[in-house]
């Protein structure tokens, strides 16, 4: 495995063994390893975020988010033909990953080839449509809907029901 320089040069722990893990633990391992790495390609630290994230893949977990990631520190690395192989293989995991598309036709556009760059812009800009992303809901947002959602549900209902009792009385009249 691994091991990971942080800014003050202590090594980071390494991943630890993934088949010791519940799929659950696995999943929260990698989420971190994806956090981490974000961190380290805005610091540009790009060569630690790949190796982490090149360890993170043994865990079989969100694969597509891992090499679309990946595929990103390749490209501000400016190692674009890694990005075009991680990109593409992000898109192979998840065919519907839009962003993956997107940044492989960005890839294509600065390698110079521009019909392949057109067609990737395109396939995302569909699947950006076709398949949304789903919205993260932060705890205080969930909160508030849930909040707001027993009144938004019982008031059509209390209307409903004294609508149908007045006209049950306005027909026995």
């Amino acid at each position: 495995m691994a091991r990971h320089q942080d800014g003050e040069g202590t090594d980071l722990a390494p991943l630890p063994d993934p088949t010791g893990l519940t799929p659950a633990a696995r999943a929260e391992v990698v989420q971190d390893a994806l956090a981490r790495a974000e961190e380290l390609r805005c610091a540009g630290r790009y060569e630690e975020g790949i190796a982490l994230l090149m360890d993170a893949l043994r865990y079989g977990e969100a694969k597509a988010q891992v090499l679309f990631r990946l595929g990103n520190l390749y490209f501000a690395s400016g190692d674009l033909t890694r990005a075009e192989h991680a990109y593409l293989r992000a898109t192979e995991e998840d065919p519907h990953h839009a962003s993956a598309h997107h940044n492989l036709g960005v890839v294509y556009r600065r390698q110079g080839k521009i019909s392949q760059s057109v067609k990737m812009l395109k396939k995302a800009q569909h699947l950006d449509v076709r398949y949304p992303r789903a919205g993260e809901v932060s705890p205080p947002e969930k909160a508030i809907l849930r909040r707001w959602a027993r009144p938004a549900i019982a008031v059509p209902l209390v209307l409903l029901v004294l609508l149908i009792l007045a006209m049950w009385l306005a027909g026995r009249s």
